[in-house]
Order: structure tokens, then sequence, then C-alpha cells
């Protein structure tokens, strides 16, 4: 399985272009001002977003890929998508969302739907049974990998994974409280109608 080509795009591109993304899209915020601007309120959106592709991220590193898993992860993406266009709507009301950070916000949204696709087709037959169709029965246990990604790898995922998307998430929280004494919404944003981009 770890010599498929399909894996191997997981592995080595797509997951390191998501991570690529994730950390542009903080520089995005951080160079907008957001701590003063939408405040501490969007970066608890932004670590929400964070869990919900997280969670799924970590079940297709360490469980077995079944139809239980498949649907964790059509779910996840549906809630992502819905949070992301609450994200923009708050984060329009107070602070400019640039070209380049829309730009971002692209691959964010459609980089995890491209990795579903790539473990629906390594999965096919499971991802059928999700709909009671194809020759399997749907199957709905939590068990470890059978063949386990390298140790190295998934050491190497998850450092990356701290120290340039959870801990920037965290401190630009903790950013965004301090700025405003403990509010999680600024003054500006309190101001401004969501969604409405002529009040910045």
């Amino acid at each position: 399985m770890l010599s498929d080509p399909t894996v191997l795009i997981l592995m080595y591109f797509i997951l390191p272009v998501w991570l690529v993304a994730g950390f542009a899209d903080w520089l995005c915020h951080r160079a907008s001002h957001i701590e003063t601007t939408t405040g501490a309120k969007e970066s608890l959106i932004h670590l929400l977003m964070f869990a919900e592709v997280g969670v799924p991220l970590l079940a297709a590193m360490f469980l077995e890929v079944n139809a239980l898993i498949i649907a964790v992860m059509i779910i996840a993406f549906f809630v992502h998508e819905a949070t992301a266009m609450w994200d923009v709507r708050y984060a329009t009301s107070a602070r400019t969302v640039t070209p380049l950070e829309q730009h971002v916000h692209s691959f964010l949204e459609m980089i995890p739907l491209m990795g579903i696709l790539c473990i629906v087709s390594l999965h096919w037959n499971q991802f059928l049974a999700l709909f009671g169709l194809g020759p399997e029965t749907a199957r709905f246990n939590l068990v470890w990998k059978p063949e386990p990604l390298p140790v190295a790898y998934i050491a190497s995922v998850m450092v990356v994974i701290v120290l340039f998307e959870l801990l920037p998430y965290i401190e630009e929280f903790v950013r965004g409280w301090r700025a405003n004494r403990g509010r999680l919404v600024p003054p500006k944003a309190r101001k401004a109608a969501p969604g409405n981009t002529n009040l910045r």
C-alpha cells in the first residue's frame, strides 16, 4: 500500500501543501492585524477549523480506513465548509481579507476534498458499502492500520503540525485576547455588520 502512487501523493504532496497553506494563512492574518480587528473570536474559529480537519487526518494516519472513517471524513468536510463560511463572514466585518488570503483559503478548502477523493479511490469498496452498495459489508470498527506509516514520517508530520499550525494559531488567539484585555471581540468588530466590507 505504501508504494501506491495515490498514497505517495497523499503523503508527500497533498498533506505538505495543506500544511504550507495553513501557515501562509496565519501569516495573512498577522499582516491584517487580526488581534485588533476581529480578535480572539476569529482565532477560535480558526482553531475549530483546525480540529475539524485534524480529526479525520489523524484517523487516516493511524487507523484502518473503512466505511466509518470515510463517513467521518465526509461529514467533517461539510462541517469545515460551513465553519469556513462563518469565518469569512465574520472576518470581512472588520478586517481586509486580501486577494492573497482568499487564494490561500481556496487551497485550505479544496485540499481536504482532494485528500478525501484519494482515500475514497483507495478504499472504493468501503465507500460503496457506506451506501449499501458493492461487494463488501460496511465496517464501522476502529482498528489500527495493518500497515502503519513509517515512524519517521509520522514524527515529522506531527512536529510540523505542532510548530507551524497549532502553536501559531494558539499564539494568534493569545495575541487577540491580550490586545483586547480579555475580550473575544474587539470594539471595531462589535460595531460592524457581519459580511459588510464597507465598514472596515
